[in-house]
């Protein structure tokens, strides 16, 4: 009785089916929903392919003026040169002070500047004794351009001030000139470039030194040039 009924159910089934197909068939359902299906997915991008970038070099000719475009093309060509300094015979700065010509530099020779020396080392041995004496050879910085005179360290320990000063130049007719001494530097400062311009000294010369007093120098200079004389 059960298997009866199962069968009869089975058969509803289908005829429900196949009339539902039909209908389906009627209404064109089956092409709509295709249609439909291939309306709303995306087709796919065709891939494209990289064109590899090619960089090509290009000789192009440089555009000249016509009135040079015969002539051949310029060399650049770093040269070197050098030039002589020309120093002026005046010089005068904004306050209208005049400045030393430095062109007329002289320079002593090796023998001259040894013999200036070895004069000064007699004239020192020939001093009195008990005054500390030392012989200076001049050099360019020291009678031109700076004018800056350093002393001997040990001299200037044992004889002369702890802190600046000024100390006395007497030439040898007695004429005094008074000078700044730098303690720490050992040397003559502001008032040396008077001396040495007052009594002509040049490159090569020699100088000896005589101190006479705490802040008093006697000073005697051997001249280069007087080799020439002799």
């Amino acid at each position: 009785m059960v298997m009866g009924k199962k069968v009869a159910y089975e058969e509803i089934r289908r005829q429900r089916v196949e009339e539902n197909k039909k209908r389906m068939e009627e209404l064109h359902l089956p092409l709509l929903s295709l249609s439909l299906k291939n309306q709303h997915s995306p087709k796919p991008s065709p891939v494209k392919r990289a064109t590899p970038r090619v960089i090509r070099k290009e000789l192009i000719a440089v555009r000249r003026s016509n009135r040079i475009s015969n002539q051949p093309a310029p060399v650049y060509k770093e040269i070197v040169t050098f030039e002589r300094t020309e120093f002026p015979r005046r010089v005068r700065n904004m306050n209208g002070i005049s400045k030393r010509d430095l062109s007329n530099r002289v320079y002593a020779s090796d023998e001259a500047r040894d013999w200036a020396i070895s004069r000064a080392e007699e004239l020192e041995s020939s001093l009195e004794a008990g005054y500390p004496t030392f012989v200076k050879p001049m050099t360019q910085s020291h009678v031109t351009g700076g004018f800056w005179l350093g002393l001997p360290c040990n001299f200037c320990r044992r004889n002369l001030p702890r802190r600046d000063e000024t100390v006395t130049l007497v030439d040898e007719e007695g004429e005094e000139y008074p000078v700044v001494y730098l303690a720490r530097k050992n040397g003559l400062s502001g008032g040396w470039k008077g001396f040495a311009v007052a009594h002509g000294l040049v490159d090569g010369d020699a100088v000896v030194f005589q101190l006479i007093r705490p802040t008093e120098l006697k000073l005697r200079i051997v001249a280069a040039a007087e080799l020439m004389m002799t």
